[in-house]
Formats: C-alpha cells, sequence, structure tokens
C-alpha cells in the first residue's frame, strides 16, 4: 500500500499542495501534520509510522516536511528499512525502493557519520586544549560540599521526606542517593 505524509509548519500554511501531488502519486491513505516546531510532538507522524506495514511504501512531498534533521531522517528510514518499508521523496526524486534511491540514502548517512566524527573530534581537541587550565568538561556537577552537607543533615535528622529534599535541592533522587551515605 502507498501512504502519504504531509506536514507544514503554520496554521496559516496550506497542506492543499502537498495532498494534490500524494494523490497523484497513488497514495491510497495520507496522513497530515501542523507542527510549529521541531519539538512539537507531530502526533499524525507517530500515526503514519505505526500504520506502516512491511511492503508499504511510505510517500513525502519534500524531505524537509518528514525529518527535523539529517540525524533523525536517517534514523527513521533506517528503521523503515529494517520493516522493509519503502520511502519515496517525490520533489526530491528519492526512491529507496530502487537501487539508485538506496545509493542515495546511503550517501546521506556516510556524510551524516563523517559530520558526527568530526564533531566527536573537535569536542576532544577543544578539552584538551583547556585541561591545562583547569577544565574537566562535562556538566557542572549539580552538589557542591555546602549542598552535600545541608542534604546529609536534613536526611539524618529525618524532618523531611527524600522527595522533598530533593525538590529543596533542585536534585533529582539519583543524585540524593549518589552522595548521601546511610
Amino acid at each position: 500500500m502507498i501512504i502519504g505524509y504531509a506536514r507544514v509548519s503554520k496554521t496559516d500554511q496550506n497542506l492543499e499542495l502537498q495532498i494534490d501531488e500524494l494523490k497523484k502519486a497513488g497514495c491510497v491513505k495520507i496522513f497530515t501534520d501542523v507542527a510549529t516546531s521541531a519539538k512539537k510532538k507531530k502526533l499524525e507522524f507517530t500515526k503514519t509510522l505505526e500504520h506502516l506495514r512491511k511492503g508499504d511504501v511510505l510517500v513525502v512531498w519534500k524531505l524537509d516536511r518528514f525529518g527535523n534533521s539529517l540525524k533523525h531522517l536517517i534514523q527513521v528510514i533506517s528503521e523503515l528499512n529494517e520493516r522493509g518499508i519503502g520511502f519515496k521523496v517525490l520533489k526530491e526524486n528519492i526512491d529507496t525502493t530502487t537501487s539508485g534511491g538506496k545509493l542515495i540514502f546511503h550517501i546521506f548517512g556516510a556524510l551524516a557519520e563523517f559530520d558526527r566524527g568530526i564533531i566527536r573530534k573537535k569536542a576532544k581537541a577543544g578539552l584538551k586544549d583547556t585541561r591545562p587550565w583547569g577544565s574537566l568538561g562535562g556538566r557542572p556537577k549539580k552538589m557542591d560540599k555546602e549542598k552535600i552537607k545541608m542534604a546529609q543533615s536534613l536526611y539524618d535528622s529525618r524532618t523531611m521526606t527524600i522527595d522533598k529534599i530533593c525538590k529543596q535541592l533542585g536534585i533529582s533522587k539519583a543524585t540524593f542517593y549518589k552522595y548521601i551515605k546511610d
């Protein structure tokens, strides 16, 4: 079965162009979303992925209407491929049901992996350069000596629940238990 997915970013944008193109491409069912940002849940996107079965082909009008980022796009298309589901993009002429389309997709994947490798190397080099000045990298610690003493004191006094202690100190239970001794 050929399934379509269309998305616009703003409520004042129109889905009709995408829907018309998806119908011309033979889509039997079309899911649509209006998502104003990458962080907002795209409920129909999730329903689309759940609806797809082995042998189906998912069709989108343009690549940017489907994924939030190259990493996200590659992840979703890889999952579709593992499930035996094809993927077509009408505007960019990508079709993973053909050998040429699979090649294009694998090139995208290789570029994304290359990019992640470069970012990782830059981060390591940056940490190495700043260590002589005392920087250790990573997140700052949530608990300093004063907070640890306060947490231990509140815990020992048994006047507050652990939940309340964590809320007061702005820490998680895991962080609390990491520093507190019975």
